[in-house]
């Protein structure tokens, strides 16, 4: 008869899950033995942290759309696992997250690491807002449905982390029972479509459109549906806007990508989107950043602007705007079903909305007028905008490139040409730091024969440095670019921005004269046994990348950047009741002028 951790391991050997993230602790020990015995079939990496297994598992879904595991003992191990969950789930990130609890028959007596204050083992309530579901089989028979229930929610519908808790002796004792049978679950099997007279009203309206813009996000990449969105805006000549987590769904050096929008968006996509007439939003949220916190005129005009808004997630259809149009669909399904509706009306792909794209063009003009000369400086301290384009100018195009939040994500978002989707991948909904430095080594697991860059910032880095353990440990090739501008330096420019410069708490500062302050990450990585470098003068970083890739094994470029030059903004973005400001480059076009 097998024991239940044996059945875990069978299930996912059966699901072809490859590896499990795991921190081993007195709670899941049953768990570590079975795969003990399965090791030949399943590998397990365990990281320093419970926070980077869960961004690792993040980050090997993102890039690969396949689903692994993370496993924590009871208590403080598990609950480290807290931030990376919540993280996946915003992202719409999947991952299987077994946590270990107390044994059954000391539930509710308080043993060590249990939370029973409202009900006894109660672990899985602390993981139930960050997941899309928690099991917690409290006997080994309930382990083939609570597997297979855990796995098909994880990867239907909108993905996200699935919480399997397993009190001890569930792993270890042992019942007369077999996995349910079926075919293993993978991402992308049941794809909801649109109703047909939504699809014609829909391509009606895009037709009749003379300013009409994409909009698209996560749910794009998620789809598997880029090959279908470049189609249908090359169709219909229709720009493109995206989200972080969209970039690279259409080539983004392509003439008809704009970029993200929002504040720290380009002025192109900020201007389309203030001024378009129909909005198509696909797989995108439009949360506050990427709206200019649902100020109209800053970004986007609804109700004047029509929108027609497709996701998966009923939830998200109306959240912020209420659309024109609203479709529950798969993002590919409804493209694919677009693209058949102009064929059966004999739609050609045809030169369309020339005036339109002539006013974006002017706007790429104007905007490439205001930044390009940037992009050319020689400075020290390095200016942020030389590391965006030297990293443009080394890394190839299947190159994947992980963010945390941070002053250098919002210079990527604005400025990073992304060529192939999932090549970017952002800490993004929830914008937890360390999730950039953690999650380029599920990536990297992912796709090992490419180039896989974590640009950090030295605050996020610094919560997670013993992800160069890791690395070495494992040998997972990564190269780190710290970002080092010694502070906190978004949050520091809120304070400058709106706080009259009252800085307190967000910049490093040590000794008597309050020098700029931090470790030496350099010589850090190579205390782990990583090849570090530190590099000061801008016309070193790029052939500094260039040898950290060829070197193919962990390495670290510790640069340091201008801390004082901010990305312009072009959108606005606010925190009410403190007043926001106004777009440094472009400005406010309000619903009354558009008419």
């Amino acid at each position: 008869m097998p024991k239940g951790a044996e059945l875990i391991t069978e299930f996912l050997v059966k699901e072809k899950v490859p590896y499990v993230f795991g921190i081993c602790g007195h709670g899941n020990v049953g768990m570590l033995d079975a795969l003990y015995e399965a090791r030949g079939d399943i590998t397990l990496i365990s990281p320093r942290h419970e926070q980077v297994a869960a961004h690792m598992a993040d980050g090997y879904f993102r890039v690969k759309h396949e689903a692994v595991a993370t496993l924590t003992s009871c208590g403080p191990g598990s609950a480290n696992l807290v931030m990376g969950t919540a993280l996946a789930l915003t992202d719409s990130s999947a991952f299987l997250a077994i946590t270990a609890n107390v044994p059954t028959s000391q539930f509710n007596r308080s043993p060590f690491q249990e939370i029973n204050r409202h009900n006894q083992a109660d672990f899985a309530n602390v993981m139930r807002p960050v997941v899309k579901r928690s099991f917690q089989p409290t006997r080994v028979d309930m382990l083939p449905l609570a597997l297979r229930q855990s796995m098909s929610t994880m990867l239907s519908g909108r993905p996200g982390p699935v919480n399997l808790d397993v009190p001890f002796n569930v792993f270890q004792e042992e019942a007369d029972i077999n996995l349910e049978s079926g075919s293993r679950a993978i991402l992308n099997e049941r794809r909801s479509a649109a109703a047909p007279e939504d699809v014609a009203r829909a391509v009606d309206m895009l037709l009749a459109a003379n300013r009409p813009v994409l909009f698209i996000g996560h749910g794009v990449a998620i789809s598997e549906a880029c090959d279908e969105l470049s189609a249908l805006a090359h169709r219909l000549s229709i720009p493109v806007i995206s989200s972080p987590n969209g970039m690279g769904c259409i080539d983004m050096e392509d003439p008809l990508s704009l970029g993200f929008i929002g504040r720290n968006g380009a002025y192109p996509a900020n201007q389309a989107g203030r001024l378009s007439d129909l909005v198509l939003a696909v797989g995108a949220r439009f949360d506050d950043r990427s709206s200019s916190s649902w100020m109209p005129g800053y970004s986007w005009n609804f109700p004047t602007t029509k929108l027609i808004h497709v996701d998966v997630d009923h939830a998200e259809l109306g959240r912020n705007y209420a659309p024109d149009l609203p479709i529950l669909a798969d993002a590919r399904s409804f493209l694919r079903q677009i693209l058949a509706a102009l064929d059966q009306r004999g739609v050609t792909a045809e030169p369309r909305n020339r005036e339109w794209l002539n006013q974006i063009n002017g706007w790429r003009d104007e905007w490439d007028a205001f930044t390009r000369p940037n992009f050319d400086l020689h400075t020290k301290p390095i200016r942020p905008e030389r590391i965006v384009a030297d990293c443009r100018d080394v890394l190839p195009d299947d190159a994947i490139i992980t963010f945390d939040a941070g002053v250098h994500h919002n210079w990527f978002m604005q400025f990073w040409k992304a060529r192939r989707p999932q090549t970017m991948l952002n800490s993004w909904g929830f914008s937890g730091m360390g999730f950039g430095p953690s999650s380029a080594l599920g990536a990297k697991l992912a796709a090992p024969d490419r180039p896989v860059i974590s640009v950090c910032g030295d605050g996020g880095f610094a919560m997670v440095p013993h992800v160069l353990c890791t690395a070495v440990e494992y040998n997972i090739p990564v190269v780190w670019v710290v970002w080092n501008n010694f502070a906190w330096g978004a949050i520091r420019d809120i304070q400058y921005g709106l706080f009259n410069g009252r800085e307190i708490g967000t910049a490093f500062y040590a000794g008597p004269n309050g020098e700029p302050y931090n470790p030496d990450f350099a010589m850090w990585a190579r205390a782990a046994g990583v090849e570090a470098v530190t590099v000061t003068r801008s016309e070193d970083f790029a052939g500094a990348l260039e040898h950290a890739i060829r070197a193919n094994r962990p390495y670290l470029i510790d640069v340091h950047v201008d801390a004082d030059v901010r990305p312009p903004a072009t959108g606005a973005w606010s925190l009410p009741p403190v007043p926001y400001k106004e777009p440094v480059f472009g400005k406010r076009i309000l619903p009354a002028e558009l008419v």
